[in-house]
């Protein structure tokens, strides 16, 4: 479902941003930032009222009653010029048009006091916002400061904090942490969108892993947003539609319809295995970021894990991860996938995310991007690295486990890093300890010089996983999670598509395989290029795997050539995208909506 319409139509508002998560949901909108909990109810009996207004009126008193004690204790304490603010507060919350505005939205339209408060104030938060005028922009805080103190009267003990959810709900703020967003109950918080973000942050990945419908990257729209209204969600297209209309509502029915359709189709290849027309085997692993998620992959019919994110065992709290940690988080997976292979990815963050006692070690990064992270994080903490590998290989018996080493950039980080892992083997050698001594080790291709010196990588490494995100991020100078420069983030761009058809042939050589586990592996419009390109092993997000499943096996390799041969041809990214659209169309149309 794709909505086109990028402006406010009546009171239906219509917002694009980066489509993160797939899914398409329809709920009550939960917004974080200034309101932290969810409002129940938008309109009350009619009978109900005059006894609503009442309930008003008594909350605005005792906050206003509020504003006056704390403007006597600030004035005793700290003087007149600060008591002032209150001051300023207290004139807010008085406004006679503020109580007409309100009143009015309960008496005629029988909107409960939550929604009423929520709708006035985002509005006048809004208009402050847009006026042009700093200082007035700056006082749109003051009035999500008022909203807030009305709605905790109003809500009482009875308001629903958003660790408590009892009801669906979509929830929008201005950001989410990973940590935030890995705590999300998925029973109830059934999609999300955020100002900012970009397609290949941690947040975003984790949506992905959850499985939550998700949009980032919608710019500055929050004022104008209540709580409980309703909201469409669309995860494939990357559009947010807020209190839409019946029009708007009957097609997101059909789309969504039409979805389950296709999704339940695509169930029956959940036991297939992934075959081209003319018989090619291609293999499809699962990419995964917490250990639970390895369900997801078998029960789709992934052919493994091809990339096993560890960064979760950091980002849950404030304390290391000790060796026993990382052992029973890979013995799971690794117990979980039998035979079949799981590519352990070492710690791939930055300084700036690591628990403080860890982070403590380091001085502060003005570029994390382009600072101390990944790689260069683990060869400069070797304790810290040391307690990872030796779990990855003491957990290596139990099944057909491989390492790999994230953003390496030379020669000399990949041998430093292998030597490490040499001298943890002959520690676990001396303690007795059973590990596996055979463990196959890769790295990570994801920045340009990667690529230049592919030829001599391949005659080192035992495998290559291609990481686009950071590959496009780093080739294009754009950061990834910049909704400003969105629009130049392209996984079509002939510069990258130039630089896979250099590692693949680089592999090819040397008899290394290679595989893609960005999140260009996980677009259907990608994959015949890349089968056209030679790539055989993608790695993709688990829900994903079906749709992947579905273009293998309705082209052949001599097909998926020309295609490649084409989109290769082309001088822009947008004409690639746009063709390999067409040809997805046309080979699987069910996939294009």
């Amino acid at each position: 479902m794709g909505f086109h319409l990028l402006q406010r139509i009546g009171s239906m508002q219509v917002r694009s941003g980066i489509a993160v998560s797939p899914g398409v949901v329809v709920g009550p909108a939960l917004v974080l930032g200034s309101e932290n909990f969810r409002i129940p109810n938008k309109f009350v009996s009619r009978d109900a009222v005059d006894v609503e207004i009442v309930r008003f009126n008594t909350a605005l008193n005792q906050v206003c009653a509020d504003i006056e004690e704390h403007e006597i204790l600030v004035g005793e304490q700290l003087g007149s010029q600060y008591a002032a603010i209150f001051s300023a507060h207290l004139l807010m919350a008085k406004d006679p048009r503020l109580l007409t505005e309100v009143e009015a939205m309960i008496g005629e339209e029988a909107y409960s006091p939550e929604y009423a408060v929520s709708k006035v104030l985002r509005g006048l938060a809004e208009q402050m916002q847009n006026l042009g005028d700093e200082y007035l922009a700056e006082r749109a805080s003051d009035v999500f400061d008022l909203e807030k103190r009305l709605l905790r009267k109003l809500l009482g003990e009875s308001r629903e904090e958003i660790g408590n959810l009892t009801q669906p709900v979509i929830i929008l703020a201005h950001d989410l942490t990973p940590g935030e967003t890995a705590t999300l109950n998925t029973e109830f918080v059934i999609g999300f969108a955020t100002e900012v973000g970009g397609r290949t942050s941690h947040t975003a990945i984790l949506a992905g892993a959850l499985e939550i419908p998700a949009v980032v990257g919608l710019g500055r729209c929050l004022a104008g947003v209540s709580g409980g209204e309703t909201v469409i969600l669309d995860g494939d297209h990357g559009h947010v539609v807020i209190d839409p209309d019946e029009a708007t509502l009957k097609r997101f029915r059909a789309s969504q319809e039409h979805n389950n359709r296709v999704r339940v189709r695509l169930q029956s290849l959940d036991t297939v295995e992934s075959e081209t027309q003319d018989g090619q085997r291609v293999y499809i692993y699962g990419n995964i970021e917490f250990p639970e998620e390895v369900t997801q992959c078998i029960n789709r019919g992934a052919d493994g894990v091809g990339l096993y994110r560890t960064e979760f065992l950091y980002l849950g709290g404030n304390k290391e991860p000790t060796e026993e940690d990382h052992y029973e988080a890979y013995c799971k997976v690794l117990n979980a996938c039998g035979d079949l292979p799981v590519v352990i990815r070492t710690l791939d963050i930055g300084a700036d995310k690591v628990p403080a006692r860890i982070r403590d070690r380091f001085a502060d990064s003005q570029n994390p991007m382009l600072g101390l992270r990944s790689i260069r994080l683990s060869l400069q903490s070797t304790p810290l690295f040391k307690v990872q590998l030796r779990a990855v290989l003491r957990a290596a018996v139990y099944g057909d486990a491989r390492i790999m080493f994230p953003l390496v950039s030379s020669l000399l980080e990949f041998r430093q890093a292998k030597m490490i892992l040499m001298d943890v083997m002959e520690d676990l050698e001396d303690e007795g300890i059973p590990f596996r001594r055979d463990l196959p080790v890769g790295m990570m291709v994801e920045v340009p010089s990667a690529v230049i010196l592919a030829e001599e990588f391949a005659r080192e490494v035992d495998f290559f996983s291609i990481g686009t995100n950071d590959l496009i991020q780093y080739t294009l100078a754009c950061d990834r999670s910049d909704p400003s420069v969105a629009n130049l983030y392209r996984s079509g761009d002939p510069s990258i598509l130039r630089m896979i058809q250099t590692v693949l042939e680089a592999g090819e050589r040397n008899g290394k395989t290679v595989t893609v586990c960005g999140q260009m592996s996980s677009d259907p419009r990608f994959i015949p290029l890349l089968l056209g390109l030679g790539l055989r092993q993608f790695s993709a997000s688990p829900h994903s795997i079906p749709r992947l499943k579905e273009v293998v096996r309705n082209i052949s390799i001599p097909e998926a050539e020309r295609i490649a041969a084409h989109a290769c041809s082309l001088d822009l990214a947008r004409d690639v995208e746009h063709y390999l659209l067409g040809e997805l169309g046309r080979i699987c149309p069910d996939l294009v909506v």
